[in-house]
């Protein structure tokens, strides 16, 4: 089985409407997108098409990143738009319960203690859900959101550990002048590894899993850096400190790189065994690469390729260590 562990909701444009409806009258009002079963049936089906072409047989979807919208105001329009995002992907699974499994978003907002998320956290958990997704700058490059190791977050990890669930860092949506959401992704990414293991979270939380999207943004291409500065004296660090790379092995990385070297150089850096397979197909990798005749995303053929991985590494990227990450994939999987 082929396991997709980082896609997102394909979703019809009444979803999307729904969202000009809360901006337009500030969320008091509320209400659910109106979304017929057909059109819903239809947008499942296209996507059901498109893992059928690459040979994906179950696919992780949560809401589109960057239209999360944790940073819009007033914030009582994040309960209800999350919540619609939920609900279409559980309605979603309910139409391919063989084929889909849900990871929800959380309406997180800036200045807010990460608890007034928990109600979503116990729906999602009864909806039989099967990760979270968090994004790591609720302000969306408008302010300064703490970064993950800070204990602001610590009331989420806890409620994480109870209901074994892994948190899925993705970042959202980016509104400074200086990057696009796109690249905000991968700095989101890169600050989150840092901050997590400068910090004490994971002696605090040892069950917490945390699977980083887009291949652990520039880390592991950067590697070099961190690794001497975790030995260095002059920068806090010393000779007889865990080696960068050991600790890194803490997290989990998933595939969406979209350029093979890269992917390689990935595998090689922290280890088969701790890479998930995911494609974030169909999305902004969903564009003919010239040089293979196959999209960006299409990345299990890339991995099938490797030599270099032995067919126990094949299967583990592919599917097993997906199980290992999403425990309450069980069920589906």
């Amino acid at each position: 089985m082929i396991i997709d562990a980082h896609a997102h909701l394909v979703a019809p444009d009444s979803l999307y409407a729904f969202r000009s409806m809360l901006l337009a009258d500030g969320g008091y009002h509320g209400g659910k997108p109106k979304i017929s079963d057909d059109a819903l049936a239809e947008s499942a089906a296209s996507n059901v098409a498109i893992m059928d072409k690459v040979g994906t047989d179950l696919q992780l979807i949560s809401p589109r990143p960057f239209h999360i919208g944790s940073s819009m105001q007033p914030s009582r329009m994040l309960q209800h738009w999350v919540r619609a995002n939920n609900d279409t992907i559980a309605r979603t699974i309910e139409l391919h319960p063989s084929r889909f499994a849900g990871v929800g978003a959380l309406p997180l907002a800036p200045e807010e203690p990460v608890s007034v998320a928990f109600a979503e956290v116990d729906r999602l958990v009864e909806l039989g859900f099967v990760g979270i997704l968090v994004n790591p700058d609720l302000h969306e490059g408008r302010g300064a959101t703490p970064a993950l190791g800070d204990r602001y977050w610590y009331p989420l990890y806890e409620k994480l550990v109870e209901y074994d669930l892994p948190m899925h860092v993705h970042s959202a949506g980016c509104y400074s002048d200086r990057e696009t959401y796109s690249e905000h992704f991968i700095t989101e990414e890169s600050i989150a590894i840092l901050s997590l293991l400068r910090s004490s979270v994971f002696a605090d939380f040892p069950t917490l899993r945390v699977l980083i999207s887009h291949g652990g943004g520039s880390v592991p291409y950067q590697i070099g850096r961190w690794q001497a500065e975790a030995l260095h004296p002059g920068l806090g660090g010393s000779p007889d400190a865990e080696r960068f790379e050991v600790a890194l092995r803490r997290f989990w990385f998933d595939t969406v790189l979209h350029h093979e070297p890269s992917l390689e150089l990935l595998l090689r850096t922290v280890g088969p065994d701790r890479v998930v397979f995911g494609t974030e197909k169909p999305g902004s990798g969903s564009a003919k690469n010239p040089d293979t005749g196959r999209d960006f995303d299409d990345i299990k053929p890339v991995i099938e390729g490797f030599d270099f991985l032995s067919d126990t590494d094949k299967k583990a990227v592919l599917s097993d260590n997906a199980r290992l990450v999403f425990p309450r994939l069980k069920a589906q999987a």
